[in-house]
Order: C-alpha cells, then sequence, then structure tokens
C-alpha cells in the first residue's frame, strides 16, 4: 500500500467523519438539504474528476445522465409501481448503457470536438425531458415520485437520507481512489498526457476512455437517483446545459487532478449563490467576480490553494519550533557556560587560598 494510498484513505475518513458531525451544528431544515446537494453534486464532480483531469476527455453533457437517471427511476417507481431499489439500480443502469452507446462513436473524437458532441447529446436529452410529456411531465416537471426505500427500510426524515447519501458519497470517492491508484489509473494518467504515446507503449485507449466515460456517467446517474427520491420533484430545468457548465466548472475550480478537489469545488460551488442571495441586485456579478479571482489567483484550484496554504502555515510552525528550540538551547548553553566559569572561578579562588596559606605557612616557619 504506498503512501498516496494511505493519505487519500485518511483523508476520506476526516471527510466522512466532518459530513457525520456537521448536522447537529446547523440546526436548520434549510442548512441540511444545501449540504445534501453539495454531497449530490460532488458525487457528479468525482466522475467528472476522473474523466476530465485525469483521463483528459471533456463532456459538457453529464447534467443528461443525471437527468436520465432521475426520469428512468420516477417514471418506473411512480408510473409502474417497480420497487424503488430496482428502480434506482435501473436509472443507474440506463445512465451507463447510454453512456458506452454514445461514448462509442463520440470518443473517437478529441478536444472541442467531443465537447461538442457531448453538448449535443445534452441538448438532445434535455429536448426529450421537455417535449415527452406524457413520460416526464415536460416542464411541469414530474411529481409524486416516491421517498427513498432500500432492503425494507424506509428513509422517511431528511436526515436519514442525507446521511445515506454521504455513505454513497464515501463509497463513490472509495472506488474513485482505488481506480486512480490501480493500473487503470496509470493507464488514464499516461492517455491524459499523450494518446500517442501511451498507445505506443501498448495501451489500449479506447477500451480506457470508454471505461472511465461509463463510470463517471455511473456516478452522474447515482446523485441523479438519489436526487429524484430525496426531492420526489423533478423538472427539466434541473438537467439542462447551464448545470453541464457549472459541473465542468467545479472540477476546474476544485482543482482538474484532484478528486478532494473536485468535492471541494462542488462544495463552494454549492453553497456561494446561498450566501450570495443577500445582494439580491449585484448576486451575478459577484457570483462572477469570484469566480474570476480564484481562477486568476488559484490557478492549481482550490485544492492547490489549501496544500500551499497548508505548507506555509506548516512552515510557518516548523520555523517558529526550530527557533524556538535554537533559542533554548542557547540559553542552556550559556547557563552551561556561566555555570562553568563560575565553578572555574571558585576552583581558582581556592586554588589562590590554598597557596596563600601555604605561603603563610612557610613564612611563620622561617620566623620561628
Amino acid at each position: 500500500m504506498s503512501m498516496g494510498y494511505r493519505y487519500d484513505m485518511r483523508w476520506l475518513a476526516g471527510l466522512l467523519l466532518v459530513l457525520a458531525l456537521l448536522p447537529p451544528l446547523l440546526g436548520n431544515n434549510y442548512y441540511l438539504t444545501v449540504l445534501t446537494m453539495c454531497c449530490l453534486n460532488a458525487m457528479i464532480a468525482v466522475g467528472l474528476s476522473l474523466l476530465v483531469g485525469h483521463a483528459g476527455q471533456i463532456s459538457l453533457g453529464h447534467a443528461g445522465f443525471y437527468g436520465l437517471a432521475a426520469y428512468t427511476t420516477a417514471a418506473l417507481s411512480t408510473t409502474l409501481g417497480v420497487p424503488v431499489g430496482l428502480s434506482m439500480l435501473a436509472g443507474v443502469g440506463a445512465s451507463a448503457a447510454v453512456a458506452a452507446l454514445v461514448g462509442l462513436p463520440a470518443l473517437k473524437l478529441k478536444g472541442h470536438y467531443l465537447a461538442m458532441a457531448t453538448l449535443g447529446f445534452g441538448v438532445i436529452l434535455s429536448i426529450l425531458f421537455n417535449e415527452t410529456v406524457e413520460i416526464t411531465g415536460g416542464p411541469s416537471g414530474f411529481t409524486g415520485i416516491p421517498r427513498l426505500s432500500l432492503f425494507g427500510v424506509e428513509f422517511s426524515s431528511d436526515l436519514s437520507v442525507y446521511y445515506l447519501i454521504v455513505a454513497l458519497l464515501g463509497l463513490v470517492v472509495w472506488l474513485s481512489f482505488n481506480i486512480l491508484h490501480s493500473r487503470v489509473g496509470r493507464a488514464l494518467r499516461a492517455l491524459h498526457t499523450s494518446e500517442k504515446a501511451a498507445q505506443a507503449m501498448g495501451i489500449d485507449i479506447a477500451r480506457y476512455k470508454l471505461f472511465v466515460f461509463v463510470v463517471s456517467a455511473a456516478f452522474a446517474g447515482l446523485a441523479g437517483v438519489l436526487y429524484a427520491h430525496y426531492l420526489t420533484f423533478i423538472a427539466p430545468a434541473s438537467f439542462g446545459f447551464s448545470f453541464s457548465v457549472q459541473l465542468i466548472v467545479m472540477v476546474v475550480l476544485g482543482g482538474m487532478t484532484s478528486v478532494p478537489g473536485s468535492i471541494v469545488g462542488a462544495f463552494f460551488l454549492t453553497v456561494l449563490p446561498e450566501f450570495l442571495r443577500a445582494f439580491e441586485n449585484v448576486e451575478i456579478v459577484l457570483f462572477g467576480g469570484i469566480l474570476v479571482l480564484c481562477m486568476m489567483y488559484l490557478p492549481d484550484g482550490l485544492a492547490g490553494g489549501f496544500n500551499r496554504l497548508w505548507r506555509l502555515v506548516w512552515r510557518l510552525i516548523y520555523v517558529r519550533a526550530d527557533k524556538y528550540r535554537q533559542n533554548r538551547q542557547d540559553r542552556q548553553d550559556r547557563r552551561d557556560r556561566q555555570e562553568s566559569q563560575d565553578r572555574q572561578d571558585v576552583q581558582d579562588r581556592l586554588e589562590m587560598l590554598d597557596r596563600q596559606d601555604n605561603m603563610d605557612g612557610k613564612d611563620g616557619g622561617d620566623n620561628g
């Protein structure tokens, strides 16, 4: 087990601990809802981090996979009466299967052409969500979706749903770390660096590109089914092009090659608009300005900024501790030298007194 993997596992344990302890500190269901949405967005961002940051493949259609899974589980569980657990599996499976079908031709493209292809796919799904009124409810949305219920356990409260989502987010992050620290992860990094060099080394670039595309879509699908059964209402506006762009910004802002960074970016961009609601007239201006400043002064993302800050704090602590140790050692050396000098002075004084006594005794003998 490598040092990097142990560090990632410690980071994951710390994340889960913080998320588990936060709800009692919030004291408000609104903040709990925002925190839950942060976790759902983080699931999608982690998948996009694997695809965009580590494999170098751009996707502007992940909101489509998110919505496809949500509508699939909603239609199956509400219209057809399929158990919630099975409908959720079907939703995730539908996103993964469609991603495989779309990825086979689309991933032969590169760069901006791949981005345009995934953008077109997302737009097609958005149109279908709006136009297939009999299935999706159209622009008015899909209502009456049942609450989460798995293995006979019904998650009736928002808090129970939150802890389930946190557990599944932990599973998603754990799977991502294991992928990145495996042979697949090394192949993805080679693919990101140079497709031609990776192919020359014997890496099946088509298979790995399709694999990471399907995995990222499955993560988005998992977030989609949880979203549908958490809110019990979905509408096409939640799965449009703007949300796909927002997901990409989460990954870039957090740190493209960092899974923790993508989570931080997802939390930051989900919470930031809630803080800016107080500035109604200039909310958009402030939002854009903050993003611009972050990209200017944190070019390697929030994760890189936090790492630099941590190194700076650690360096300051280390320097102060080292200076304190040095000063303490200097004071000890001075005390030792002073004690040694005092002992030498006493010894010299005693020797001088002995000589003086000897001289006095000799003078007395001569006089006698």
